[in-house]
């Protein structure tokens, strides 16, 4: 039961609001998260309301006189702290990470600065402004990284505008798709290997890690947009066939990003892990994808949570915070 002005109310009278959608490049996928938490929430809050991220989203807000907001949004601005500021300043409690923290992984230089702090095993990397940029920075990078990279823009997500290189050659083509999707790219030396993901569920007792799970995907091909969102695109190893040790390393790893990126609530930590089970920790995201393919929900599975159950769990912390 939770206390209404002078009244007591019970858990399934609390007006949930899912935010999704917006100008995002990940909106569509955004929409289809959102769609699967509503239908996973709607037995258990019969007041739930999914509202489009737009112009007149605080008027919706106020109108909705919500408990708790959802934020199921990928991508700025609904991942990197400009959606939690205005829930914020409105004193809507909300779930996910606060704005210091969205921002921090978002943003994937100044997330690599914070874990490089905790020696955290990251790949090399490089740095590209769309303002200074020429071609012949690219020689230099790749003499320094090698010719097989990966080019990330800085603040997005879904692996939209990713490009891994095999010859400097395919650089500069690369360079011109990444700067379509952010001014400023990032330019790692590309760590072949097994691609691995640790979710994580916060509590207030702590931090549990959810069992490793491998990507496969097929053969010459990576967990890019198409794999991660297409049906049969890529399938899910949970646990990941590795040894204990190795996957208790990559948990450790995952909670510990989590941590020095001030991160609350949920989190899943990516990998790549090489032959001999050395790893890089390649981003956290603060809001992983909820749709019917997606890994976290897949993870909280792996722990015995119901989809349902974990979804609960996270807007009952939200809710709750406002009692605090």
């Amino acid at each position: 039961a939770r206390a209404s002005g002078n009244t007591m109310t019970t858990t399934s009278d609390l007006r949930l609001v899912i935010l999704s959608g917006g100008d995002s490049s990940e909106a569509t996928v955004s929409r289809t998260s959102a769609q699967a938490v509503a239908d996973a929430l709607a037995g258990h809050y019969p007041n739930l309301v999914n509202l489009e991220l737009n112009h007149s989203i605080v008027n919706q807000l106020i109108q909705a006189n919500a408990d708790v907001v959802f934020p199921v949004l990928h991508g700025p601005p609904g991942e990197d702290g400009t959606v939690q500021g205005l829930l914020e300043m409105l004193q809507l409690p909300y779930v996910g990470s606060d704005v210091h923290g969205s921002a921090m992984a978002m943003d994937k230089l100044a997330a690599k600065g914070l874990f490089a702090n905790s020696d955290l095993p990251m790949a090399r990397h490089a740095v590209l402004r769309r303002e200074t940029y020429h071609e012949d920075q690219l020689s230099e990078i790749s003499a320094r990284l090698g010719p097989e990279v990966v080019v990330k823009p800085v603040r997005q997500g879904s692996a939209l505008g990713v490009t891994r290189v095999s010859s400097p050659a395919k650089l500069a083509g690369a360079v011109t798709l990444g700067f379509q999707f952010d001014s400023q790219l990032m330019v790692e030396s590309r760590v072949n290997g097994r691609e691995m993901t640790v979710g994580l569920l916060d509590q207030s007792d702590g931090i549990e890690a959810f069992p490793v799970i491998e990507i496969v995907t097929p053969e010459d091909s990576w967990y890019d947009y198409d794999h991660r969102y297409a049906d049969d695109g890529s399938q899910h190893i949970m646990p990941a066939k590795i040894s204990s040790e190795l996957a208790a390393a990559l948990q450790r790893t995952a909670k510990t990003a989590h941590q020095c990126l001030g991160c609350r609530d949920l989190s899943r930590a990516d990998f790549i892990v090489r032959d001999d089970e050395s790893f890089v920790l390649l981003e956290v995201n603060t809001m992983p994808g909820m749709t019917p393919t997606s890994l976290y929900p897949d993870g909280a599975k792996g722990l015995g949570y119901r989809f349902d159950e974990v979804l609960e769990l996270l807007v009952m912390q939200a809710y709750n915070r406002r009692a605090r």
